[in-house]
C-alpha cells in the first residue's frame, strides 16, 4: 500500500507538534488544556488586557483565571501574539484577581 502525501499534511504536523510544545510549558506542572482552549476559556478578560485598557478584571474574568490556573495562564502570555491582548496586562491578572500564582516569566 502506497501512502500519498497531502500538500498539508506538514504544515499541520509542524502547527501541532507547536500546539503540543505549548500546552507542555509551565514550571512544575503542566497546563492540561489546549492553548485554544485556554483562550476560549479567557474571553472574559478581554477588556481588561486590552492595550491602554482601564478596564479592571470583572469578577467573571478572575474566577476565569482562577480556574484556569497558573500554568495556562503562562502558556497563554508566552504563546504567539494575540491580536488585542497586551501581554504585560494579562501578565497582572492574578495580582489584579489577588490568586495565589507565581508570576509567569515572560519569554523572548
Amino acid at each position: 500500500m502506497k501512502l500519498s502525501h497531502s500538500k498539508f499534511s506538514v504544515p499541520v504536523l509542524v502547527f501541532l507538534l507547536v500546539i503540543a510544545g505549548l500546552v507542555g510549558q509551565g514550571k512544575g506542572t503542566t497546563c492540561g488544556t489546549s492553548f485554544f482552549s485556554a483562550l476560549i476559556q479567557m474571553i472574559p478578560c478581554r477588556a481588561a488586557v486590552a492595550p491602554f485598557s482601564p478596564i479592571p478584571p470583572s469578577e467573571a474574568c478572575c474566577n476565569a483565571v482562577r480556574t484556569l490556573g497558573q500554568p495556562c495562564l503562562c502558556v497563554l502570555v508566552n504563546g504567539p501574539p494575540i491580536s488585542g491582548v497586551d501581554r504585560n496586562m494579562a501578565m497582572l491578572l492574578p495580582e489584579k484577581c489577588t490568586t495565589n500564582f507565581d508570576p509567569c516569566e515572560m519569554e523572548k
